[in-house]
């Protein structure tokens, strides 16, 4: 059975989680040294009787979870986990092997150049890690300033230098596109630096303005601007170059040579199923969805308290399973097959209505069908967004 720690159920109920799909574990480590202008992700300033607390709690956190199954993947994000010493990363790494296990396929943590360090890499090779995802964002000085990267590109450089040298053959380099001021030439040079340095896997973002960051501020004010056809066309010059380089896309944002993409995301795109661990992480188990509080101290009290408490937390519907499995199914290059989709979600999916969506968006080039299998063709991945949107509202 498995044990799943919850307000609602409370500790000590057994819930069966479904045996057929796949099972990730997300991190969340929320420290960082200083805030990018663009990031609106939670974060807290890396004191170290916080960190003392924050290690002491998760393991707290890991062992209320015992996963009927093995864990298929694993992936430590942020904040920066790396900004954790070396012997902190060894201590949060043993307590998720000693209650949760080793991943069996994939374990992936997310790396800031200025913390990488040769010591805190034979750490992360020895506990199993075998993925290392690289916050790069841009090679350019000036887009870096203009992002409040706190690096530069000599020291991102030198970090992919120690990871390549610590023996690690998986890695992903994060790059973003759209900043403001940026030229395409600034950005073609971003991506001839990825060529040179030949990552097997590359995840490129078009800048988005959270609300709550200086980036966002600084738009309200009008001391930047957006330009989507700017955007639209770095987007397709992306596709068009990296696929160039044998880096192949197969989800809107992400390019992998053939074999290496991220197992974790793929996990999450086809609705399987994850555990979040630490503040502000986002679960879905046993068909509940939900989200850790993102504040540290009241996150603590949770789990002391034997009631964690959360932001956000639902039972999902089978509609919503089926809305979201179309969804994220299209935004992979693989896309869905609908006739599949109807026979899981049979009580949620009008087959003939839903055709009819997507036929409408093939008479319009932004879809395409081979048998019952439909995908977004260059034109729909670029509206990807909004047409999730639609669908959002399918009832069928």
């Amino acid at each position: 059975m498995c044990t799943v720690f919850s307000k609602v159920l409370g500790p000590d109920v057994q819930v069966k989680a479904q045996k057929d799909l796949s099972l990730g574990v997300y991190v969340h480590v929320p420290f960082c040294a200083s805030t990018c202008d663009f990031c609106a992700f939670y974060q807290e300033t890396p004191l170290r009787q916080d960190l003392l607390k924050f290690l002491k709690n998760i393991e707290a956190e890991f062992s209320k979870t015992s996963p009927i199954r093995e864990v298929e993947t694993a992936f430590w994000g942020g904040g920066t986990p790396g900004i954790l010493p070396a012997g902190d990363l060894e201590t949060l790494g043993n307590a998720q092997i000693s209650h949760l296990g080793k991943p069996r396929k994939e374990w992936s943590i997310e790396l800031a150049p200025s913390t990488v360090k040769a010591d805190k890499l034979k750490v992360l090779k020895d506990l199993g890690f075998n993925r290392i995802s690289l916050g790069v964002q841009s090679f350019d000085e000036n887009m870096l300033q203009a992002l409040g990267r706190r690096q530069s590109a000599k020291m991102a450089r030198k970090a992919y230098d120690l990871i390549r040298e610590a023996e690690f053959t998986i890695v992903n380099i994060d790059l973003m596109f759209a900043v403001p001021g940026q030229t395409e030439e600034q950005w073609l040079q971003d991506l001839k630096c990825v060529q040179e340095l030949a990552p097997e896997h590359v995840s490129t973002y078009c800048l988005t303005f959270e609300e709550d960051t200086a980036l966002y501020v600084k738009l309200s004010e009008g001391k930047v601007t957006r330009d989507p056809e700017n955007e639209a066309r770095l987007y397709e010059k992306t596709w068009e170059t990296l696929d160039r380089m044998g880096l192949h896309q197969y989800e809107i944002s992400n390019f992998a040579r053939p074999g290496f993409e991220c197992l974790h995301n793929i996990n999450t795109w086809r609705m399987q199923e994850w555990i979040g661990f630490g503040p502000s992480a986002s679960s879905q188990y046993n068909g509940r969805r939900f989200t850790n509080d993102a504040n540290l101290e009241t996150w603590i009290e949770g789990i002391e308290n034997h009631s964690p408490v959360y932001m956000e937390e639902s039972e999902l519907s089978e509609q919503e399973w089926a809305i979201d499995h179309l969804i994220f199914g299209l935004r992979m290059n693989a896309g869905v097959d609908l006739y599949r989709l109807q026979q899981q979600f049979p009580n949620s999916i009008h087959l003939p209505s839903l055709q009819q969506r997507l036929n409408d968006w093939i008479e319009e080039g932004l879809a395409q069908e081979a048998g019952n299998h439909y995908s977004l063709t260059l034109q729909g991945r670029l509206v990807a967004d909004r047409l999730g949107e639609e669908l959002m509202d399918f009832q069928g």
